[in-house]
């Protein structure tokens, strides 16, 4: 095979998915990122049942979508109509969409206690569905709901609604593993058994109940499959569906199969990310192929294995899809991650340079500071040892002093900091103490280092490293910093989160200062 089309569902059946919501202006942006990224269909909505759906496909008629084909969803005409009769099936005809995908049952249980219909009755909204689209001259697609729950009941009808969709002109039947607990092995055979009936081009639609939606549809395409449908970051109703950002790149950079109209992969993780941001969801670090975790090592055994070959513990180059390796640096790190990431950072060590290096890491560590996601505070651990301890600035005292004395919450700090050998003391309000605790900071090392002038914060997290002791805990703090050229983090730790801020706030601002007089 060497070609399976790509069926983009993240507008309709991703946004089912919990906490999930799109605007019109969000839908249209996905739309825009699926077509640069080459998928063949997206599914966009369902018009008439509301009123962004049915506004977006209005918008949807100038507008260029290169080799993707906009596709709107329904269902089958209801029971006891007639097509002509079906207020939603005339949406669907005036619908600017070229293909319209309609969902039917195939589970002879659903048919009779779901829609409370005889089995004929319900292949006879089937085809009538599929021929009504067809005359109006749009593309049916027909979603078999249930199919693989159906065909293991009852086989006969099972068949017996793909072949009515076929009759009424359908152009692809789709075999959808609905409640996502098939195993790929069941879903092989279902699917070599519809190859044989020679029914029409068919294709796979799997949800994730059982960890398996990936799984089942490579399996699906092993058995002859030649569409695929699922959403970006496996977005979906319960335990989602089956997720686009691992199906494409395995069917072609492990199966050879073209899926992108000839498009790199090299945008995947971008694609990812974007749509992520737009749904309002954290990406997830530890997602195959686009997680920032895909490609992450943090054992010493295999980062001093990936200085002589990455393919060492990586199944792919990540450039391929967009994506990086990264060591990571922690008490389980040996002297091939110091020596990969010092030489990321540019920085060259001695011998008994790195086994400093990983003593310090490990003494701050068991203190509660954490150096995975702050290459800040680890660079500038490497530069302190290779340099000494020459830093720039020391905050010599703080006071922090929050009041709503007036009725309204305010925030004053008062830093000394030594500096070449002057003592400077600033005072600032701030819309909170880390803030005020900044700003008082940064007056202080304005007149002496005006590069900071530059640099921002650009993310503050804080995360608490044992929960069970309450509001006793230590707390971890990590700060991103930014200017125009690059980002940087750091982390502080301490029992209290002022301190535990202004350490990081402090190693951030050293970092900078630091590279920029080198």
């Amino acid at each position: 095979m060497s070609k399976v089309e790509i069926y983009d569902t993240t507008l309709r059946d991703g946004s089912q998915m919990r906490g999930i919501c799109f605007s019109l202006d969000d839908k249209i942006k996905i739309i825009e990122a699926l077509v640069s990224m080459g998928v063949d269909f997206i599914e966009a909505g369902w018009p008439g049942t509301n009123n962004t759906d049915t506004e977006l496909f209005r918008t949807l008629s100038g507008m260029d979508t290169g080799y993707s084909v906009v596709c709107a969803f329904g269902m089958t005409c209801r029971k006891g109509k007639k097509p002509s009769q079906d207020r939603n099936l005339g949406n669907l005809c005036s619908a600017e969409a070229k293909v319209v995908t309609l969902v039917g049952k195939s589970w002879d249980k659903q048919v009779e206690i779901v829609l409370n219909a005889t089995l004929s009755e319900n292949l006879r909204m089937i085809k009538e569905s599929c021929c009504f689209l067809t005359q109006a001259g749009k593309d049916v697609f027909f979603d078999a709901e249930h199919f693989f729950d159906g065909y293991k009941d009852n086989p006969d009808y099972a068949l017996a609604t793909l072949k009515a969709a076929a009759r009424g002109g359908a152009k692809r039947i789709i075999l959808c593993d609905t409640n996502g607990g098939t195993i790929p092995e069941r879903i092989k055979e279902v699917v070599e058994a519809v190859k044989r009936e020679n029914i029409a081009l068919f294709g796979i639609h799997a949800h994730n109940d059982a960890e398996l939606a990936v799984a089942n549809t490579l399996a699906a395409v092993s058995a002859g499959a030649i569409h695929v449908q699922g959403t970006i970051n496996g977005y979906g109703e319960r335990s989602g569906n089956a997720n686009l950002c691992s199906i494409i790149p395995t069917l072609q950079l492990k199966m050879g199969i073209d899926c992108l109209n000839g498009s790199d992969l090299t945008g995947l993780v971008h694609i990812s990310h974007l749509i992520a941001e737009i749904a309002n969801m954290a990406p997830d670090p530890c997602q195959p192929y686009v997680g920032a975790n895909a490609f992450a090592h943090k054992a010493g055994m295999h980062g001093h294995a990936m200085q002589k070959d990455n393919r060492s513990y990586e199944h792919i180059n990540p450039i391929l899809v967009g994506n990086k390796s990264e060591i990571i640096i922690s008490v389980l790190a040996g002297r091939g991650n110091v020596l990969a990431k010092a030489r990321d950072f540019g920085i060259t060590l001695a011998e008994a340079q790195i086994a400093e290096v990983l003593k310090q890491i490990k003494e701050l560590e068991s203190r509660g500071a954490i150096f995975e996601g702050a290459d800040g505070s680890l660079e500038l651990i490497m530069r302190s040892v290779r340099d000494g301890k020459q830093y720039p600035f020391e905050v010599c005292s703080f006071d922090v002093t929050i009041s709503n004395a007036t009725k309204q919450l305010t925030s004053e700090a008062i830093v000394r900091v030594l500096i070449n050998g002057q003592m400077v003391r600033r005072v600032a309000d701030g819309n909170g103490p880390i803030n005020a605790l900044d700003i008082s900071l940064r007056k202080a090392l304005s007149d002496f280092y005006p590069i900071l002038e530059k640099v921002r914060l650009s993310d503050y997290k804080v995360r608490i490293s044992n929960g069970k002791t309450g509001t006793d805990a230590r707390v971890r703090v990590l700060i991103e910093f930014s200017d125009d050229k690059e980002s940087w983090t750091t982390s502080g730790s301490s029992t209290d989160i002022v301190e535990a801020s202004l350490d990081a706030l402090v190693q951030g601002l050293e970092l900078a200062i630091i590279r920029a007089s080198n």
